[in-house]
């Protein structure tokens, strides 16, 4: 294991949803952390409450500033990547844009880790394993994608290329990286607004409104508390047998869109009807979603010993408490 005591942390993409829950964990550790992020897709409300505090800076500015990120690379000794373009709906809207966020600017990230010799966590995605049905997945898993035709899949394409970029720093530069797919993670402070599924539930339950179940509803899910997974990453990240390695983070409570959905109506109490909507209508045509997402978490296990504290009703109550508010 390596010594833990007052690191200077630097997040990509810090002000997002993981992000801030990730700053908040590595500062009740006691390690200095900066924040780097645009507040293209994060937004400040969620690291308002940290500034104040003499361990945090943020920097308002996009990765792919070398000039900026070489000096806040420079004096960290540890870079958590999250900064990358998310959701569906910024996928099928923006294809260039998630496809250039996230590879260049892991390129850019990658290239001042090296530079300046700094071990470096990736957050990549479920996503990678496509429609690969053999679930659950290990991180060996096959790669299934749809055609290139479909930008659904661009994401998922962009996110591989970082890992690859990221494996090849390591196996050709030997630069220390972690890379970490995360399997739907939820909690406070996630909105709906890129088509994250618990948020937009929560939302539509407490104005009465439809709950908006795409395909048959059939589809599962397994969720995964952010605050289980920002202690998973932080322990990773500081845990020399992680070194070169690829995690699954999720949960393994595996349940259905259409059961989700009757979950958060009677947890809201709402009078919400739950209305059925192609993926055709609600995204593109020739649309496909995965059946069944599962992470098997043994490796992340027998590494750090990684188990869930939240389960998944009670981080609903919870999202739904403040929305409530």
């Amino acid at each position: 294991m390596s010594k833990q005591n007052n690191k200077e942390c630097l997040i990509t993409g810090g002000a997002g949803f993981i992000g801030s829950h990730l700053a908040e964990e590595l500062l009740n550790q006691d390690h200095n952390v900066t924040v780097i992020d645009d507040l293209s897709t994060g937004r400040f409300k969620n690291i308002e409450h940290l500034v104040d505090n003499p361990k945090f800076q943020f920097s308002i500015e996009s990765i792919t500033n070398k000039v900026v990120m070489d000096r806040l690379v420079s004096e960290c000794d540890i870079i958590f990547h999250l900064a990358a373009a998310v959701g569906v709906k910024k996928i099928i809207s923006d294809p260039v844009g998630v496809i250039e966020t996230n590879i260049l600017g892991t390129h850019s990230v990658l290239k001042a880790a090296s530079r300046y010799r700094k071990k470096i966590l990736v957050a990549s995605t479920s996503e990678i394993y496509g429609k690969n049905t053999n679930v659950p997945f290990d991180e060996e898993s096959d790669r299934i994608l749809g055609p290139t035709t479909q930008s659904r899949w661009s994401y998922s394409s962009s996110k591989a290329v970082d890992e690859f970029l990221t494996l090849a720093y390591n196996r050709q530069k030997e630069l220390p990286v972690v890379i970490c797919r995360f399997f739907n993670i939820i909690g406070p402070r996630q909105t709906g607004q890129y088509g994250m599924v618990v948020p937009t539930f929560i939302g539509q339950a407490l104005s009465n409104e439809p709950l908006t179940v795409y395909g048959d509803g059939k589809q599962t899910r397994t969720f995964c508390d952010a605050r289980d997974t920002v202690r998973a990453v932080s322990q990773l990240a500081f845990n020399d047998d992680a070194i070169g390695k690829v995690f699954n983070i999720g949960g393994t409570e595996e349940i259905s869109i259409k059961s989700l959905a009757d979950k958060i109506i009677d947890l809201t109490n709402s009078n919400s009807k739950i209305e059925y909507i192609s993926y055709d209508e609600a995204y593109e045509s020739g649309f496909e979603d995965m059946r069944r997402r599962v992470p098997d978490i043994e490796k992340i296990k027998n590494v750090i010993n990684f188990k869930q504290q939240y389960n998944l009703e009670d981080t609903i109550q919870e999202i739904i408490d403040i929305y409530a508010e």
